[in-house]
């Protein structure tokens, strides 16, 4: 790790002039993932300016129509809240099933939704890899170990799948990101914000430069309620996802009145799964139904050898799911 200055603003203003000045310094956020990467040579920023004093963005707000999240409230917090496990178990089991409890402790909102693959290759300086070093080059692709890449959303250039869990929630929810610059604040559809690999993998999001998440809101819907968060992994403790799913149902009597599907640990971004929801819409969810829905929400797959089992678990995962969420459904019904 080479060496880099670091500065800890107590304001977003002053954070925000900081990454502003021409230094090119990367933002800090609980640093579970960052530190790593510089320790691994795969970043090497000429300074990092940690936003964890910024008071103001720690808060969250569960209201009767808004959900909003400070984009450094701690995961543990908001995973941990009755209130909002209540109201949205996607949200809270998401959080749960994403880290283990010290990374929970320490970890942050803006930055889970932000963290970087886990792509091994990615990981390596020893490896070719686009979305690290563009044009050199994709390990994975050429011959690689692929059992935890992407089967969604890939290109020729890069497979890496998107590690995140409780992303899969949020864009199942609509959410929506806050986004501060020196410039002023700006929105975005969280399905905007991140980017697809195409012929430039290492441009991941929508950010620009200078631009530092502050918020996550989520309208509430009828389908929160009636929602489960399922993942398959190849441990219980802390892992990340082989296939996952984040789905909400609302029901009007038997019919499917609003229904919400996202794919994790297969795709290369937060993942929609539209045309399920689309078959499922205004008719009815039984066991057949939801097997069929999971089949639908991976019949676009493009495999590899290592990653062709994902097809058939991701399925099973989306239907598991909306049984649950099925059965949470009728509850509140």
């Amino acid at each position: 790790m080479n060496n880099f200055s670091y500065l800890r603003p107590a304001t977003l203003d002053d954070a925000l002039r900081a990454l502003g000045d021409g230094e090119r310094r990367d933002v800090l956020a609980g640093g579970t993932t960052m530190v790593d990467l510089m320790k691994l040579g795969v970043v090497d920023p000429e300074g990092l300016v940690d936003i964890t004093g910024i008071a103001s963005l720690e808060d969250y707000e569960l209201g009767d129509e808004r959900l909003r999240f400070g984009a450094l409230a701690r995961m543990s917090d908001v995973g941990d809240d009755d209130t909002l496990a209540a109201r949205c178990p996607a949200l809270t089991e998401s959080l749960w099933k994403a880290a283990s409890v010290q990374l929970r402790h320490a970890a942050r909102l803006g930055g889970n939704i932000l963290q970087r693959t886990r792509c091994p290759y990615f990981r390596d300086p020893l490896y070719a890899c686009n979305k690290r070093e563009p044009g050199s080059g994709c390990a994975a692709l050429d011959g690689g170990t692929t059992d935890l890449h992407a089967i969604l959303g890939g290109s020729d250039s890069c497979v890496a799948m998107y590690p995140g869990d409780w992303a899969q929630a949020l864009i199942a929810f609509d959410a929506v990101v806050e986004i501060a610059s020196a410039a002023g604040t700006r929105r975005i559809d969280f399905a905007d914000l991140h980017v697809l690999p195409g012929d430039t993998p290492q441009i991941e999001t929508a950010l620009e430069a200078g631009e530092i998440v502050t918020a996550i809101e989520v309208t509430v819907s009828a389908a929160m309620k009636g929602s489960h968060y399922l993942k398959a992994r190849d441990r219980e403790s802390y892992a990340f996802a082989n296939a996952s799913a984040a789905v909400g149902v609302a029901l009007d009597g038997d019919t499917v009145s609003e229904v919400r599907i996202a794919l994790g640990g297969v795709a290369s971004v937060p993942w929609r799964a539209r045309a399920a929801e689309d078959f499922l819409m205004d008719g009815p969810l039984d066991e057949t139904r939801a097997r069929e829905a999971g089949r639908i929400a991976l019949s676009d797959a493009n495999p590899l050898e290592g990653s062709a089992y994902k097809i058939e678990l991701g399925a099973s995962v989306v239907a598991g799911a909306l049984m649950t969420a099925l059965e949470r459904a009728q509850q509140e019904g």
